[in-house]
């Protein structure tokens, strides 16, 4: 499921054009200055945490370390651009590939019952807190580990 399956479902052409390129991930993109307030300190403690994570760049296409499967590694919520193309034809293919990489059949639908837990590894999948819990309280522990650099 997730990245490697929309991989997978995508075009050997489109696979081959892919394979190589880079994109760029920006925080910014999902946590705009305006999440952190409007003090001097709000704007203080945005400037260093933008400091402490600056854009990096990662293939578009990422091979996870331990199965070899290759999935693709782009997300609405982080990812700004894909380097090697112009603006527009990066434009383009991002929206497509978001699309394509939430489509219903390379997801899954989570139901939370009482005591679940639930992990992912984020190599290979991305996450979407649907806000269908209320009126009960979504609790939630985030425990992260030092990944591997992407390849």
């Amino acid at each position: 499921m997730g990245k490697r399956a929309a991989y997978d479902a995508l075009s050997k052409p489109l696979q081959t054009l892919l394979d190589g390129l880079t994109a760029t991930h920006d925080f910014t993109r999902s946590f705009p200055l305006e999440r952190f307030g409007n003090t001097l300190e709000d704007l203080a403690s945005y400037h260093e945490v933008q400091r402490q994570h600056p854009p990096l760049s990662h293939p578009v296409i990422r091979t996870h370390p331990v199965t070899g499967r290759k999935g693709l590694f782009v997300n609405e919520g982080f990812t700004t651009r894909i380097n090697e193309l112009e603006p527009g034809e990066s434009d383009a293919l991002l929206r497509f590939l978001c699309s394509h990489s939430t489509r219903p059949e390379f997801t899954v639908r989570w139901r939370w019952q009482n005591d679940d837990l639930a992990f992912w590894d984020n190599r290979v999948t991305q996450h979407y807190a649907v806000d269908d819990y209320r009126p009960q309280r979504r609790v939630m522990h985030r425990a992260t580990i030092l990944g591997d650099r992407p390849f």
